[in-house]
């Protein structure tokens, strides 16, 4: 097949602070995953591409979760608990509505970093038996969370239709 979607874009081009740099790359690699979920069909993007029984749908839902969980629960202290970022997507869920709630919860997440005064500052609360991590780790461990997943959806979409590119 061939790549019918949006190509091979590059890491942004930036020389920037320290935060907008990694806002940069962190935004980069947020619309990389959602660029791979976007125009699958429904069963397609739903359906597990390997064994483990992973899925593109599968993916934003983790992601949706794993940033509201680091920026809005643990760093802003937000919320009772953590979602459960290991939920598949519910059968009433679409493709376009994971994808918007992905978009919402990395809209919310950037808020709360523009929001901070430092990025050495602690979070409120961990989601590990650690002390709060700071907002710059959290950044990082964003960034390294994403862009594996971008590679798993690199990967499951390629598989799907034969789409390459980032």
């Amino acid at each position: 097949m061939t790549d019918t979607w949006r190509g091979d874009v590059r890491p942004p081009g930036i020389d920037a602070a320290e935060r907008e740099t990694l806002l940069a790359f962190l935004g980069y690699l947020r619309e990389a995953v959602a660029a791979k979920a976007t125009g699958v069909p429904g069963e397609a993007a739903r359906a597990p591409g390997v064994p483990s029984g992973t899925s593109l749908l599968g993916l934003v839902k983790h992601l949706t979760a794993v940033e509201h969980n680091w920026f809005g629960w643990a760093f802003a202290g937000e919320g009772d608990e953590p979602l459960d970022d290991g939920a598949p997507p519910a059968p009433g869920e679409t493709a376009d509505g994971l994808l918007a709630a992905y978009r919402a919860a990395a809209d919310r997440s950037n808020r709360i970093v523009a929001a901070c005064d430092r990025l050495d500052r602690p979070g409120a609360r961990s989601l590990r038996e650690t002390p709060a991590p700071t907002l710059r780790w959290i950044l990082v461990h964003m960034i390294e969370e994403t862009a594996r997943h971008a590679g798993h959806a690199d990967i499951l979409r390629e598989r799907i239709d034969g789409s390459t590119g980032r």
